[in-house]
C-alpha cells in the first residue's frame, strides 16, 4: 500500500471512530434527558396528588367537638392554606341534613346505625371505617351530693335526670344500658345531643345526665363521673367516610387519614375515646 493510500485509509479510519463516539454521545443524553424528564413528570404528578387546599367541611358527632376541633388546627397547619370546618351535632339530625343535601365532605357518626341513613341513600363515598369508640358514663353535679353510685341510682324519686333522645346515638346506648338492667327511667327531658344532656347539668338544671366518658372528662371539674359495669354492654362504635359528592374529595380523604393516623389516635386517645 502506497503512503498515499495508507494515509487516506488512517482518516477514514479516524473519521469513523468520531461519527461512532459522537453517535454514542448523543444516545447517552437522549437517555440522560428521557429519565430526567420521566423523574421530573413523575415528582410533579407526586406533588399534585398530595396537594390540598382549600375548604373541608366535617359534619361529626356533638362528642366529637373538643378533640376534632384539635385535628382541625393540626390539618391546617400540614396543609398551609386549608380550613376545616366543622358541624357538630346529633348524629341523626346530621345524616338528615346530609341526605337532604347539605354540602359537607365529610361524616363522622356516634353510631354505625345514624352512619347507615347515608350509607342506605347512597350518599357516601365508599365504605364507612370504624375510627373510635366511646362508653357511656353518668354525669352528676361537682361533689356528687346525691350520692349517685349506680344506673339504678338514677331511678330515686326525686332526682332530675337528663338524657339524650332515644334518636341519637347517646340516647340509644343509655337505653339499652337500661333495657340490660330492667331499669326503667323518666327523665326531666330529652336533649338532642350529649353536650346539650351535659350542659343541663353544668347550669344546675338537672342533677345528673348520661353521657359519653368523653363528655365527662372535656367538662373538666364542672361535673362529676360516675361509672356503671352495665355501660360495657352499650359501646358505641364510632364510623367515618368521605360523602359521594363532596365538594373537596382530596381534602376529605387527608383528613380521614389524619383521623385514622397515629397522631389522630393519640389525640383522641387522650380524650377518653377507645381503640376501635
Amino acid at each position: 500500500m502506497t503512503r498515499s493510500a495508507r494515509r487516506t485509509h488512517r482518516t477514514l479510519q479516524v473519521a469513523a471512530a468520531g461519527a461512532a463516539a459522537l453517535l454514542a454521545l448523543s444516545a447517552c443524553s437522549s437517555s440522560g434527558d428521557s429519565s430526567s424528564e420521566k423523574k421530573s413528570d413523575s415528582s410533579d404528578g407526586a406533588s399534585a396528588s398530595d396537594k390540598v387546599s382549600g375548604t373541608v367541611t366535617v359534619f361529626a358527632a356533638a362528642s366529637l367537638k373538643e378533640s376534632f376541633t384539635k385535628l382541625g388546627h393540626a390539618f391546617e397547619k400540614e396543609h398551609p392554606g386549608t380550613k376545616v370546618t366543622f358541624s357538630f351535632g346529633g348524629s341523626d339530625a346530621l345524616a338528615a341534613s346530609i341526605t337532604g343535601g347539605a354540602p359537607a365532605d365529610v361524616f363522622a357518626a356516634a353510631s354505625p346505625k345514624t352512619m347507615k341513613i347515608v350509607t342506605d341513600e347512597g350518599d357516601s363515598s365508599g365504605k364507612p371505617a370504624t375510627f373510635v369508640r366511646n362508653q357511656l358514663e353518668i354525669a352528676t353535679l361537682p361533689g356528687n351530693p346525691d350520692k349517685i353510685s349506680s344506673l339504678k341510682s338514677l331511678t330515686k324519686s326525686g332526682l332530675k335526670v337528663v338524657l339524650c333522645d332515644k334518636t341519637v346515638p347517646c340516647g340509644a346506648a343509655a337505653q339499652k344500658a337500661l333495657d340490660a338492667s330492667k331499669l326503667k327511667l323518666t327523665p326531666v327531658s330529652y336533649e338532642q345531643d350529649v353536650k346539650s344532656a351535659l350542659n343541663k347539668v353544668q347550669l344546675k338544671e338537672a342533677d345528673a345526665a348520661v353521657v359519653y366518658k368523653t363528655d365527662v372528662k372535656a367538662a373538666g371539674d364542672k361535673v362529676q363521673g360516675v361509672e356503671f359495669p352495665e355501660s360495657a354492654k352499650a359501646i358505641n362504635d364510632y364510623p367515618i367516610v368521605s360523602l359521594k359528592d363532596a365538594p373537596n374529595a382530596a381534602a376529605a380523604k387527608a383528613f380521614i387519614q389524619l383521623v385514622q393516623s397515629a397522631e389522630g389516635q393519640k389525640v383522641l386517645g387522650d380524650a377518653g375515646f377507645l381503640k376501635p
